[in-house]
């Protein structure tokens, strides 16, 4: 693992997995005297208001600690060890694949250094549960500077429910994103529609023809939108063509129905819309390979400040979907409501599967009815490459006949089921 600070990064357009949006919350921390911790979250740039003061001083948009004072006046300054910290609960678990600390506004009271680190508590853990955790560097203890946007890609296959900030000594971070690939517990959809789109399950607006004035992770973001700006809008066309977003679905699926929502856009409402798919599954690149697409629903007539329901045809699997709009204008969300496929599901498994801490993984294993031993046998053969590589590994573990082969039949069974195959 290795972390590297980056101007621009391209992890930011991933998900922001501490996003309140999705559920993230601050669940517990040392000290937030002056400004609290949960401002870490807050969805839009942090603002600063001079000369706004409050009964513990100037009033800051983030989280601030009161100033760490030594043992005594022989010693009044803090030791190296002597440091803040907050914990969050990531909105949706997954692999985190960047961290911005932002210090915005924090110029005389920023911490001097400061790092990141993740931990997976399955569950609903308690503050005192997520302490006891086994926390892992995300990013190593750095310097810091004050009202700027430190970018650190972060290079750690691993899935990640919390996060843990800490600072040295003390002072005032505004924001903290945490930006990765949703990536949810398979045992938790099995037999369930859902929202294929939505970027709680792991759907990403990975391309767009227009971005002009607000973002396409806006369609498949969570609950619906409140304003115009919640929502994505191209700017205005003067050529023949049309604009698009293309959105990886959170895994191989048929989609039943779909709801194409223009609330909020009145006068800028797109005229049409069509959905397209592509089923990467069996190979193939759907930036590349135009001749991989396929109607999902023909070009249909849209209503201003209205949601567009539509029962859908059962029809091929899909894993990325695209909508075009034309000629231009604004979506405020899109939902595919719909279920994973056999191929689907064992796909999400084995992502699942492979990046859980080994610890968490071989827990799923002897849940499933593995022993200790062969749960830490499947675990250490990790990465599992494809279903036969799993089928070959897991029947590998106890021979078919004998005295409990009827027994090891069952418990390797259980395990196919659990990873998908």
């Amino acid at each position: 693992m290795s972390t590297s600070q980056t101007p621009s990064a391209p992890f930011t357009e991933l998900v922001d997995l501490a996003s309140r949006l999705l559920g993230a919350g601050v669940v517990a921390t040392n000290e937030d005297t002056f400004a609290d911790a949960e401002n870490l979250l807050v969805a839009k740039p942090a603002e600063f208001r001079p000369h706004t003061f409050g009964h513990k001083g100037q009033i800051m948009d983030g989280w601030e600690s009161k100033r760490r004072r030594g043992v005594s006046a022989e010693q009044p300054h803090p030791t190296d060890e002597d440091h803040d910290w907050a914990i969050v609960r990531l909105g949706a678990a997954g692999v985190i694949r960047g961290v911005i600390v932002d210090t915005a506004h924090f110029t005389g009271n920023y911490p001097e250094t400061g790092s990141v680190q993740g931990a997976s508590v399955p569950g609903q853990p308690s503050p005192e549960e997520v302490l006891a955790a086994e926390w892992v560097d995300l990013v190593p203890r750095t310097a810091l500077r004050g009202d700027t946007a430190h970018e650190f890609e972060v290079r750690d296959g691993t899935r990640y429910t919390h996060v843990r900030l800490n600072i040295w000594p003390d002072g005032g971070v505004a924001r903290l994103r945490v930006h990765g690939e949703v990536l949810p517990d398979p045992r938790e959809l099995d037999g369930l529609t859902f929202d294929l789109a939505a970027q709680e399950f792991g759907g990403v607006a990975e391309a767009a023809s227009d971005r002009y004035f607000s973002s396409p992770h806006n369609l498949n973001a969570p609950g619906r939108a409140s304003v115009m700006g919640e929502g994505w809008e191209t700017r205005r066309r003067r050529d023949k063509a049309n604009d698009w977003v293309q959105i990886a679905l959170a895994g191989g699926g048929e989609v039943l129905a779909a709801e194409v929502d223009t609330t909020h856009f009145v006068a800028n409402a797109p005229g049409w819309a069509d959905l397209v798919g592509y089923d990467a599954s069996r190979g193939g690149d759907p930036s590349t390979d135009a001749a991989g697409w396929f109607e999902v629903l023909p070009r249909t007539r849209l209503q201003p400040d209205t949601r567009h329901r539509f029962r859908l045809p059962a029809g091929r699997p899909v894993t990325h979907v695209r909508i075009n709009v034309y000629p231009d204008g604004g979506l405020a969300r899109l939902r595919l409501t719909g279920r994973l496929t056999e191929d689907g599901r064992a796909a999400l498994a084995l992502r699942w599967f492979d990046a859980l801490p080994a610890a968490e993984a071989a827990a799923a294993l002897t849940g499933a009815g593995l022993n200790a031993a062969e749960a830490a046998a499947l675990t250490a053969s990790r990465p599992l490459a494809d279903a036969a590589a799993t089928t070959a590994a897991v029947a590998a573990l106890q021979p078919t006949d004998g005295p409990d082969g009827e027994q090891s039949s069952r418990r390797r069974s259980a395990v196919w089921r659990l990873l998908g195959v």
